[in-house]
């Protein structure tokens, strides 16, 4: 069995590739890098997530007009990424727009070419709930789009096991299955020491928190 697994290098989706790989899977991984402001670093943690899985495949894909399409404080440098508490409500920030329809088009695309069963995406409604492009409802109107849009004979399924889980949550799978989160990265603004104040820092803190372990990545 072949899985496409979207591996950005963050917790989520490195835990997420270790779940296929137990479920069987050769892992066929695929990163982008669009601009971000962390880019480099996440490259680095996803190809070593990549290595230690003994990826078949590491595709790495430039989505940099999405840069230019702008929207987003993650690929906008005039725009600052906010501390968790100042973000206020509704859709964070960080959103890129319609970013994950963007990277589950090219997914498909490598699924099909190479003959892939199933497309892994770490998408997880609880701690983003603010992100439309997180939601199940998005998921499985983007099964759909596959179903509609491939070969007859391709049956490419979507594996969002994540879905409806905390962080905590996805960390402990991570825990049993022996991920290396030295090697993950999270936070959205800097690539040596985590700022430990964006969204995502602190989701990550505080799912270490809830779990009693110590996150080994380094912050400010």
């Amino acid at each position: 069995m072949k899985a496409v697994c979207l591996l950005s290098g963050g917790m989520d989706s490195s835990t997420l590739a270790y779940l296929a790989k137990k479920d069987g899977y050769d892992i066929f991984a695929l990163h982008f890098t669009y601009g971000q402001r962390t880019e480099d670093k996440e490259r680095e943690c996803a190809k070593i997530i990549a290595s230690r899985l003994n990826a078949v495949e590491f595709l790495d894909v430039n989505l940099a007009y999405l840069v230019q399409v702008g929207g987003s404080s993650l690929t906008d440098r005039a725009l600052p990424v906010r501390a968790h508490q100042d973000a206020g409500e509704g859709i964070p920030q960080t959103y890129v727009p319609f970013r994950n329809a963007n990277l589950l088009a090219v997914a498909t695309s490598f699924a099909e070419s190479r003959g892939a069963n199933a497309i892994y995406i770490g998408v997880q409604a609880s701690d983003y709930s603010g992100y439309p492009d997180c939601r199940p409802e998005f998921i499985d109107a983007f099964q759909k789009v596959i179903n509609t849009g491939t070969r007859p004979e391709t049956h490419i399924r979507l594996m969002t096991p994540f879905v409806q889980m905390n962080k905590a949550d996805i960390l402990r799978v991570g825990m049993d299955l022996g991920v290396p989160y030295e090697d993950t990265w999270s936070c959205y603004q800097s690539n040596d020491l985590a700022c430990g104040v964006c969204g995502s820092c602190h989701f990550r803190k505080e799912a270490f928190l809830n779990v009693g372990v110590i996150d080994p990545v380094s912050y400010r």
